[in-house]
């Protein structure tokens, strides 16, 4: 049976929101009590003091990601101590207070949400008892707004007592979301603009290496990133002060992911859908990454050109095609949306981003193997490659047990 569109857009706007993000989409656990929670400009930090201390004593704060919504404890626990290694827990037996930094909207500005980073700060300099210098950073886009919020400190004169900067999996050259995908959420929008909304926030043009507001643009870099860009520049692009580490969820060795690009990842096998089929990213001109059609016809076209492999290269993945699966999956069959998800990842940072090595505009820039003196080379002082293509901002013992040994 065929639908209207306003029973498609009924069932979308029903549906959980489709978010392109690390995050877990549910938790299985809840966060225990913060010790204290600090009310912050544009945001709150809850602290988690370590084994054997009744006050702030060494402060390890770490800054949200990006997602939709206001930062949520729950889910930053769920990411951070009950993966594959505890970090949250092992940081505190060592006497480590973790103070973890949330937002009022993690899709806003990078450069809004670093005001609630430098409060965080200052607030644990005045409460700290002693002078044990801070570990300040975050994982995946919360590594750029601790860079650029303690790089601003000094470029005003603001004390930030850091002596470590670390970023874990963070986008420094830009982050990448298939244009297949980005495609579809601005196709569906007068059915639901919740996904293209989350597209076009501004953190989200902010860490895209190529954006597009609109199905039919041609993918470049957005106003916005450009802009953010600039922010950085006119604050010294870094922290000089803090010793500077990068983690990164790719290897350096140039392995793909084993996603193969040009082919189909999502395959619209519903009524309602059927024409619609969103490919993972293939290089070259003339490039077909989509056909999208949802109720109505006829079916629109999407290509790219002068694109690399991008889905396939080396880095942090993120289960993108699959996010969006799941939620027209779960939808009621009687709607007609159901689709097949042959590949449901694809690289979200690459490797070369996560350490600013390079920036990812070919091949060669994602897959040739990142020399030892090309690591010499990057802003960081030392950095961290997994042995292998690992989900975005995963914490493993081999990347989480690294960190550990660098803090102050």
């Amino acid at each position: 049976m065929s639908i209207t569109e306003e029973q498609a857009a009924e069932a979308l706007q029903a549906a959980p929101p489709i978010i392109l993000s690390p995050a877990p989409s549910t938790t299985e656990h809840t966060a225990p009590e913060p010790d204290d929670v600090w009310i912050l400009p544009h945001g709150k930090a809850w602290v988690y003091l370590g084994e054997g201390n009744d006050r702030l004593t060494r402060p390890f704060l770490s800054a949200d990601g990006f997602s939709v919504g206001p930062s949520d404890i729950d889910f930053s626990w769920e990411m951070l101590e009950y993966g594959p290694y505890p970090l949250l827990s092992e940081l505190r037996r060592r006497g480590r207070d973790v103070v973890l930094i949330g937002y009022e909207e993690r899709s806003d500005s990078i450069l809004e949400n670093a005001e609630t980073v430098m409060a965080a700060v200052t607030e644990a300099i005045a409460r700290r008892d002693g002078d044990h210098p801070l570990a300040v950073g975050g994982f995946s886009m919360g590594g750029l707004v601790s860079r650029y919020a303690l790089a601003k400190m000094e470029t005003e004169g603001r004390e930030h007592q850091s002596r470590l900067y670390f970023s874990y999996d963070s986008p420094h050259s830009g982050a990448w979301v298939p244009i297949a995908l980005q495609a579809f959420a601005h196709y569906i929008r007068k059915l639901n603009a919740d996904f293209s909304n989350q597209i076009n926030s501004d953190a989200s043009q902010e860490l895209l290496w190529r954006h597009i507001a609109h199905w039919e643009d041609e993918p470049a870099m957005s106003e916005r990133r450009l802009e953010f860009l600039r922010a950085l520049e006119e604050v010294g692009q870094w922290p000089q002060e803090p010793h500077r580490i990068a983690i990164a969820n790719g290897p350096a060795d140039g392995r793909g992911n084993g996603v193969t690009p040009g082919v189909e990842a999502v395959i619209g096998k519903g009524l309602s859908i059927t024409g619609t089929e969103l490919l993972t990213q293939s290089t070259g001109d003339d490039r077909l990454v989509a056909r999208l059609r949802v109720v109505s016809a006829p079916t629109r076209e999407v290509y790219t050109h002068g694109m690399p492999d991008i889905d396939s290269a080396p880095g942090g993945t993120l289960y993108g095609f699959g996010i969006l699966a799941n939620t027209l999956n779960d939808l009621p069959p009687l709607y007609g949306l159901k689709v097949d998800n042959p590949i449901r990842e694809h690289c979200f940072v690459p490797a070369v981003s996560a350490i600013a090595a390079r920036e990812p505009a070919s091949n060669d820039d994602l897959y040739t193997p990142i020399s030892d003196e090309e690591l010499e080379k990057t802003p960081f002082h030392e950095v961290k490659l997994s042995s292998q293509n690992d989900t975005h901002t995963l914490v493993t013992e081999e990347l989480a047990g690294w960190l550990l040994e660098r803090l102050p």
